[in-house]
């Protein structure tokens, strides 16, 4: 069984023995009700992985960790960022979730013309903090050692400007006749992939986004969710790209 990761600051990271408080600690021994002697964790979320072994358990929320060996994990190359349009309900977590757990390295949310979902000004905060504890869990369920970053909220031109500083700009459409494992893709700088609404991608934002140096390309003969093509193209690009 791996052993379980939890987020610690970096700077607590440097010492020999670590203690593991607050909601992690807590979560660690009233959740996890890990014991001394068993393996664990920690990470900054930024790369640095250290694995230890519990030394202590004190209280409801304290876990004392003795470290046996450290590890600094470089930056992937190519970085892979999705924007991903607003999906209804709770799929919007589960996209968030599951493309994490694949390795996206940003998710985007995007506020599409066909968006059946609203980020109104009174629950954007909300709905955003909600993406990025999910992608802080997830990141911890599979183990990585540099959480995904979850943008702000962004409109159609900011998308835009994102595909246009991006190494290789890519929007899921499925009606393009390029399919997507066919694209070449570049060793370096970030791959930006666009994934639609449900009601799928205006004319206007297609037009805009391949303006702006898109390619549109489709992932296969069927059409996905908005909640599940985004991991399913991240599975190509990362198998494409040998970063899988």
């Amino acid at each position: 069984m791996s052993a379980p990761v939890f987020l610690i600051e970096a700077a607590r990271l440097t010492a020999d023995r670590v203690v593991l408080d607050g909601p992690e600690g807590r979560h660690a021994v009233t959740v996890r009700r890990l014991r001394p002697g068993e393996r664990v964790d920690l990470t900054d979320g930024a790369g640095l992985l250290a694995e230890g072994v519990v030394a202590a358990v004190e209280g409801k929320d304290r876990l004392v960790v003795d470290v046996l060996a450290r590890h600094r994990h470089d930056p992937p190359s190519p970085r892979l960022v999705v924007v991903q349009a607003l999906p209804k309900g709770d799929r919007g977590e589960l996209a968030v979730e599951t493309m994490t757990e694949v390795g996206v390295d940003e998710i985007v949310p995007w506020q599409a013309a066909r968006s059946i979902t609203r980020w109104r000004a009174d629950r954007k905060d909300k709905a955003l903090a909600r993406w990025r504890s999910t992608a802080r869990e997830a990141a911890k369920q599979s183990r990585r050692s540099r959480l995904p970053e979850v943008a702000d909220l962004a409109d159609t031109a900011r998308v835009a400007a994102r595909l246009s500083a991006a190494a290789r700009a890519l929007v899921l459409h499925e009606q393009a006749s390029v399919p997507l494992r066919a694209v070449d893709l570049p060793a370096t700088g970030d791959i930006v992939v666009v994934v639609g609404p449900e009601g799928g991608i205006t004319d206007e934002e297609l037009d805009l986004f391949t303006e702006s140096g898109a390619v549109p390309v489709r992932l296969g003969p069927t059409v996905l969710r908005t909640s599940t093509a985004g991991v399913a193209a991240a599975a190509v690009l990362l198998s494409a790209t040998g970063r899988w």
